[in-house]
């Protein structure tokens, strides 16, 4: 990879070349296999990763054709969606989640898959969690998944994005992708986060002001002294909300924070491929003479805890405030807007703090890793849960519990009355037993609040770990 202009590139866009390049042209030139002209770009992808949800009709496409896996090492196989989380050890209950379980370890055998990680494997755990735990995502690659929260894996320098179910077909025969070249934007954070302030916060505090289709078309890189001042497991939630406002995926430029967390893990780089892959890494930045399609730029300090009121990540606000009221609303959307808070039971103006909830959901590819964990039990030590609570709190892998365990907040929780559940992505997304009952309300550290997300007729509020742990603790939305 590297900055010069190539003439293939002038020609094909002299006006974007003669300029500098974006972090996310540079990586994306360097994986263009063959370009048709106005049209997709044949991409080679450097990871796939792969579920039990999106792969068996891929699979089966494969097997029509009479085809093989082109580079089965490049494909990273795990169970999450529909895997229980408690019981694990025992037959998988619900007969559709045991079929789509059977069935992808039917695939990953027939295939020779050998990066497959199955319910009750050490390894196994959230596909978007795994990922990076085990040094499969490295800067500068191209990452895909058939799953639409792949863009987590930006955090670290890459190009990651979701994809449909024919595509994961063409990944697992070609190791490429045709792909047509999104725009670019950057969205610079300036200042500090505030105190009690985390990711999560930033990220619905961003989708809030974009709405769900404000970054639709766009690539995002996020940029600025609160994102550098962020660990990676932050950067990580970060990135995964980027679809959430319609982006096609979103990148952190990697960084000290970045090689730090990558090195030593197991498939990372060793020896003198880590340094060669290192003093590459470092080239991994946007050129200062770059521009990009859009720029926004907000305080960072004018964040505070976010919740969400309606049923969409969009509808969030800062949780002192009040939800806006019909003149706040624009005339054309006030129909739906109104049909959202009836849904949830809420009315216009009201203010969240102090509203009674049901049940407290920390995990998800959002939200369940270690840090997640750290930080709601150091809320709830020596407190204890609500009883009007339902808590569950699920790690996103089995390292993940097991750090849990051996840092002493496996002790911490349980003392504050809680559970801790088995790895996977539970109440995120109704697709296992984990389903919130209708009309409940469920604080959740997950990604999306739709109608039925969590359950027909759940009512789901997204908000971040500490605001989670408050809800826990008292029963009722609170300022942590």
């Amino acid at each position: 990879m590297t900055n010069k202009i190539t003439d293939q590139q002038a020609q094909r866009s002299p006006m974007r070349d003669l300029r500098g390049q974006t972090l996310f042209d540079k990586i994306w030139d360097a994986h263009v296999v063959s370009e048709v002209a106005n049209g997709p770009t044949q991409l080679y992808i450097d990871r796939h990763f792969c579920h039990e949800v999106t792969s068996p009709q891929a699979f089966n496409g494969l097997r029509a054709r009479g085809l093989k896996v082109f580079r089965p090492e490049k494909t990273t196989m795990t169970a999450d969606h529909n895997t229980p989380t408690i019981d694990q050890d025992q037959p998988v209950k619900d007969p559709v989640s045991r079929n789509q379980l059977d069935t992808f370890a039917r695939n990953a055998a027939e295939f020779n898959m050998p990066l497959f990680y199955p319910l009750g494997h050490e390894k196994n755990g959230v596909v978007h969690i795994i990922g990076p735990e085990n040094g499969f995502t490295q800067p500068g690659m191209t990452i895909v998944c058939g799953d639409s929260h792949t863009s987590t894996h930006g955090a670290f320098g890459t190009i990651a994005f979701g994809i449909g179910t024919s595509e994961v077909e063409m990944v697992l025969a070609t190791q490429c992708i045709l792909q047509n070249r999104p725009k670019t934007m950057r969205i610079t954070f300036n200042g500090k986060l505030g105190k009690n302030v985390l990711a999560k916060d930033l990220a619905l505090y961003m989708i809030s002001k974009l709405t769900t289709g404000g970054a639709t078309g766009y690539f995002v890189e996020y940029a600025g002294e609160a994102i550098r001042n962020l660990s990676m497991e932050e950067r990580m939630t970060v990135c995964n909300l980027s679809i959430e406002m319609g982006a096609r995926g979103g990148l952190i430029a990697p960084d000290e924070t970045t090689f730090n967390y990558v090195k030593g893990r197991e498939f990372a780089p060793k020896g003198e491929e880590w340094d060669k892959k290192l003093e590459f890494w470092k080239t991994l930045k946007t050129d200062d003479d770059a521009v990009f399609d859009s720029e926004l730029i907000f305080d960072a300090s004018e964040i505070e805890p976010m919740v969400t009121y309606g049923t969409n990540p969009g509808m969030g606000m800062g949780i002192s405030g009040k939800i806006p009221t019909l003149d706040e609303i624009d005339e054309a959307g006030r129909i739906s807007y109104m049909k959202s808070l009836d849904y949830m039971g809420f009315k216009p103006g009201e203010k969240m703090l102090g509203k009674p909830v049901d049940y407290v959901f920390l995990g998800s590819c959002t939200n369940g890793r270690i840090e997640d964990f750290r930080i709601f039990a150091n809320y709830v030590k020596g407190k204890k849960k609500a009883e009007n609570i339902t808590a569950w709190l699920v790690p996103g892998s089995w390292q993940v519990e097991k750090q849990i365990r051996e840092e002493g907040l496996y002790e911490i929780l349980t003392e504050a009355g809680f559970q801790l559940r088995q790895p996977g992505c539970s109440a995120c997304l109704a697709m296992n037993d984990d389903k919130v009952p209708a009309g409940k309300y469920a604080v959740s550290t997950s990604n999306r609040n739709f109608e039925g997300r969590q359950g027909p007729g759940a009512r789901t509020i997204l908000a971040g770990p500490l605001v989670a742990a408050a809800a826990a603790v008292n029963g009722v939305i609170t300022a942590p």
